[in-house]
């Protein structure tokens, strides 16, 4: 009987270790006993290749990013990003400010649209990026002397809380714009203005060529600073095991990298490929690579979560019927309804 008994007990603690090991896989915004995720994860830091906890143990933060919050910015506020949170599981919320196409430099207000998301963001328990959303400006030494300023008015502000995620560097492209010409002496200036206030908090760079060539980075990285991580970007429907391999090679070089940006259809934002999604999400998974998917606004665009003028004061509280195929998709996605192998 005591044989049985102890096999018995046995089992029972096998079954535990994989409940344990099943609830802490299921990344939560908000777990069974109420902490958020910064309240489990707290300060994180870059340990190897991996974004980690304050106890040091690998994560993956998983959320949704804003469309330039010029054109959608009412959508960064307490109310979306609770509904994001408690609905979605979202863990992470990416405030994109963009620069140029009436953006930043010619608005400089919109910095306050950073506020709210970051305000917002504390107050929920969530990690924020905050991305200096170089685009169409191509070369972020171009508009470099407003992103010290701000980024010293970020990091002086807000660099006690472990929310903050740095993104000084959205998608550097161009022939011209190379990583260790241009990129490169661009974020070296900003990490040391950021890091006299911040010392800890994640700095993320962007790379060459739309943040897709990590692989040149990799050859040549930044070295004298801790929490360091770089950008990979792709669109599921224009980019896929090329630009794995090359994710593969800058990993195994050393890099540490972060998607802040992601898109379930083609790169012009059109046609969602959920079929071409699955590949990437097993390779973020197995790379445990953290994400933000693009994006939250009603512009009717394939890779919007809603759909055309749904939800047109930003309220969240969205229903089925208001969620375009690609917001059905990354709902499920973020609640675990969906496996990833």
């Amino acid at each position: 009987m005591k044989k049985y008994v102890a096999a018995l007990c046995a089992l029972c603690f096998v079954f535990f270790l994989a409940s344990c090991s099943s609830d802490k896989d299921t990344r939560l915004a908000v777990d069974k006993d109420g902490r958020t995720v910064v309240e489990r994860y707290g300060q994180l830091q870059i340990i190897g290749t991996n974004l980690c906890n304050e106890a040091g143990e690998p994560v993956q933060l998983r959320g949704m990013s804003s469309h330039g919050l010029h054109w959608h910015g009412k959508y960064a506020n307490r109310d979306v990003l609770k509904w994001l949170r408690d609905d979605w599981n979202t863990q992470l919320w990416r405030a994109a400010l963009y620069l140029t196409e009436g953006g930043y430099i010619t608005g400089p207000v919109l910095k306050f649209k950073v506020i709210d998301s970051v305000e917002a963001a504390i107050d929920l328990g969530m990690y924020v990026l905050i991305d200096w959303h170089v685009h169409r400006d191509r070369d972020p030494n171009v508009y470099k002397a407003q992103s010290l300023a701000f980024f010293d008015e970020m990091a002086q502000k807000y660099g006690s809380y472990p929310n903050i995620i740095y993104e000084i560097c959205n998608e550097p492209n161009g022939d011209d714009v190379t990583w260790s010409g241009s990129i490169k002496p661009y974020a070296e200036e900003v990490i040391a203005v950021i890091r006299k206030h911040d010392p800890n908090n994640i700095i993320i760079v962007g790379t060459p060529t739309w943040s897709q060539d990590v692989d040149k980075a990799a050859e040549d990285p930044i070295i004298g600073y801790d929490n360091i991580m770089y950008t990979l970007h792709f669109y599921a429907g224009s980019h896929g095991e090329e630009l794995m391999a090359k994710a593969e090679r800058a990993m195994d070089a050393g890099l540490a990298l972060f998607v802040t940006e992601w898109g379930t259809t083609l790169d012009n934002g059109d046609q969602f490929h959920p079929d071409k999604v699955m590949p990437w999400l097993s390779f973020m998974r197995k790379h445990n690579l953290s994400w933000a998917n693009w994006s939250v606004n009603n512009k009717g665009e394939d890779s919007g979560i809603l759909k055309y003028n749904k939800d047109r004061n930003g309220k969240g509280g969205w229903v089925d019927s208001d969620l375009s195929p690609s917001g059905l998709f990354l709902r499920k996605i973020l609640k675990n309804e969906i496996k990833i192998k």
